[in-house]
């Protein structure tokens, strides 16, 4: 799928989500934590720093906070264009980050 499938709206809301998603793979990477590896995400949200390789509080703080904010503007992506639509926008970011990061921030769930 390609940003031609997504309306302009649609292709800001992609543009704004790889910004922050980006910020979250760095954030991510100094902390070496493999973020797409699963269960991990709920870790960090719950505040686990077990989960980090190095010590790194402001960094993890940080990763946190974008990780809660990334949710936030999902629910506002769900509200303003359906759950289809979000799903698609999802897709986008997670490909352009995929190009950009690999396999450096872990492996999704299959």
């Amino acid at each position: 799928m390609s940003d031609e499938k997504l309306d302009y709206g649609q292709q800001r809301w992609a543009k704004d989500f790889e910004e922050l998603d980006r910020q979250i793979g760095e954030m991510a990477i100094m902390c070496q934590i493999p973020i797409l590896d699963p269960g991990v995400i709920e870790r960090v949200l719950k505040d686990d720093k077990l989960v980090c390789g190095t010590e790194n509080p402001k960094a993890f703080d940080k990763l946190r906070a974008l990780l809660m904010l990334h949710y936030q503007m999902r629910d506002m992506a769900v509200v303003k264009f359906g759950q289809e639509d979000t799903i698609r926008i999802m897709e986008e970011t997670v490909k352009r980050l995929r190009a950009r990061f690999g396999d450096s921030l872990g492996r999704p769930a299959t």
